[in-house]
Parts: C-alpha cells; sequence; structure tokens
C-alpha cells in the first residue's frame, strides 16, 4: 500500500476512535455538546445496541453498492466475518460504553488506548517483532506522556473510579483482540461487516437481559446512531484497510495518538478544561508516536 494512503486511511480511522469517546460520553454522561443544549438520557446496554446495528446496516450498504464481483466466494475461510472476533468487538462495545458512565472522554480514551497498546505490543513482541532502541526510546517518551495525562491531579488527587477504569482496560484488551485478528484477514469492509452483523445477536441478548433499565431519548439515540454508522461501521473499516500494512507494535504506539484527539476534541465540543498539563503531555505522545514511525520507515529503507 503507498505511504500516503495508509497515513491517510489510518488518520482518519484514529479521528473515528476519538469521536467515539466524545459521542459516546455525551450521550451517556447527559452532557448536551456538539452545539445542542439537549441533556441526553440513554442507558449504556441501548447504546451499544443501537450503535452496532446502525454500523452493521451501514456497513451492509457499503458492501451492497461495491456491487457481486466484489463479495467473497461462499466458502472462503472466515470471508464473512467470524463469530470469535464478532464477541470481540461486542465485549470492547458494551465494556466501552458502561466504562462511560462515570469516566470523562479523555481519561477513557486514555486507559482504552492503553491497554490496546500493551496488548498488541506484547503479542507483537511474543510473535518475534524486534524494537530498535530508538523505536524503544519513543515508545517510553509516548507512554510517559500517556502516564502524565492519566496521573491525578495533585491538587486534586482524583483518580477514575476502579469498576470504570476496570471495564475500560477489559475494553482496550478486547479491541486490541480484535485489531489482531483483522490483520491479514481479507476484505476488510466485508470482514468488519459480518463481524458486526454477528455482534449484533450479542447486543440484543444483553439489552434483554437490562431492559428494566432501559431508557430512550432522541439525543442519546442521535448518538448512538453516529456512533454506530461513522465513527464505528466506516471507521473500522477503514482501520482494517490499514491494518495489515502496519505492524502489530507500530499500530499499536500510533494508537496512542487517540487520547490526545479525544482530548481535544472534549475541550471543543464538551466544554472539558484545556490546560498545560494536556498540552505538554499531548506534545509528548505524539512526539514518541512520530519517533516510533519516522525510524520504521527509516530501518524499512535500509533493507
Amino acid at each position: 500500500m503507498p505511504q500516503l494512503r495508509l497515513l491517510i486511511l489510518t488518520t482518519v480511522a484514529l479521528l473515528a476512535f476519538a469521536g467515539n469517546s466524545l459521542l459516546c460520553r455525551a450521550a451517556l454522561r447527559g452532557i448536551g455538546g456538539f452545539g445542542t443544549e439537549a441533556h441526553t438520557s440513554i442507558d449504556a446496554a441501548t447504546f451499544t445496541t443501537i450503535r452496532l446495528i446502525s454500523g452493521a446496516i451501514m456497513l451492509w450498504l457499503l458492501v451492497r453498492a461495491r456491487g457481486p464481483a466484489s463479495r467473497p466466494a461462499s466458502d472462503a475461510p472466515q470471508a464473512n466475518g467470524n463469530w470469535l472476533s464478532a464477541f470481540a468487538l461486542f465485549a470492547y462495545a458494551i465494556c466501552f460504553s458502561y466504562a462511560y458512565l462515570r469516566l470523562p472522554a479523555a481519561t477513557g480514551a486514555l486507559l482504552l488506548f492503553g491497554a490496546v497498546q500493551a496488548t498488541m505490543i506484547g503479542v507483537g513482541l511474543y510473535q518475534g517483532e524486534r524494537l530498535t532502541m530508538s523505536q524503544i526510546g519513543g515508545l517510553v517518551i509516548a507512554l510517559g506522556g500517556l502516564i502524565g495525562l492519566l496521573v491525578p491531579d495533585p491538587s486534586a488527587l482524583v483518580a477514575p473510579p476502579f469498576y470504570s477504569a476496570a471495564l475500560m482496560i477489559t475494553a482496550g484488551i478486547a479491541w486490541g483482540v480484535y485489531s489482531l485478528r483483522g490483520k491479514g484477514a481479507g476484505d476488510a469492509t466485508i470482514i468488519t461487516a459480518g463481524n458486526f452483523m454477528r455482534a449484533v445477536p450479542f447486543a440484543i441478548a444483553f439489552s434483554l437481559l437490562q431492559i428494566n433499565a432501559a431508557s430512550l431519548e432522541p439525543a442519546g439515540v442521535v448518538y448512538a446512531l453516529l456512533s454506530g454508522a461513522l465513527t464505528s461501521g466506516v471507521g473500522y473499516a477503514i482501520w482494517y484497510s490499514a491494518l495489515p500494512a502496519l505492524k502489530a507494535t507500530t499500530a499499536a504506539t500510533v494508537q496512542l495518538s487517540v487520547p490526545v484527539m479525544a482530548t481535544f476534541g472534549g475541550v471543543l465540543f464538551l466544554d472539558e478544561a484545556l490546560t498545560w498539563r494536556i498540552v505538554l503531555a499531548s506534545a509528548t505522545i505524539l512526539g514518541g508516536v512520530a519517533l516510533v514511525i519516522c525510524m520504521k520507515s527509516a530501518r524499512n529503507s535500509a533493507t
């Protein structure tokens, strides 16, 4: 894949991931951001179900729009997704939603992609990938910025709620597994559509178990639809397209930029505070990510 196309696809996918944090927080924390004064009231299970259903529909439409020539043969292995990946997708989505009942957008994104990074890099190293000293330095720098954002403010000494933090870490592990299973799996859009469709029954079953707590509100439904159709369905299809060209370690590291995007998105759309601490930590994360990517490109050019 040409490097410019890979860069564009990866950037769009990462922006979509950040958008998911903002939309989910706006819906589940009752914040009327994005230019509206309305306060939302939708439960996490219903939000997740609407998100997955709308994502499945959008992806199905994308596959249909490409015509029959692009569809896989019926005997192609995992050509239309598979149940294990679908369950990983559902586990990510449901834990993500429940975690955002109490977490702000930036903290949730930090925990999520910290867990994603640990999962993907751990698997990459286990499978024989190796980092140069410069790449290790870039990773340490990026992680330092991540920790700087995550450590409680000394003046407030408030840490993320343990239960919500554990759920978001679980969501990150599930997303890391889902991403790794997508490497080299075939047609990105078709496989992602199949995984979304298979994840829907899990979400509906869980929603039925939580029927007594169900709550619907127009703004929350709109956020769920946007999260499902655009920042999830389309975003994940784009990510799956870029993923085969990325090593597990690189794919994990570039996702560390998502918390930075979510942080600034929270400032712009959810009236969250922008501090020097956020600015400096964000610059540190992006600098570390850039170092890992540049060293990877230089090493590839030399071989």
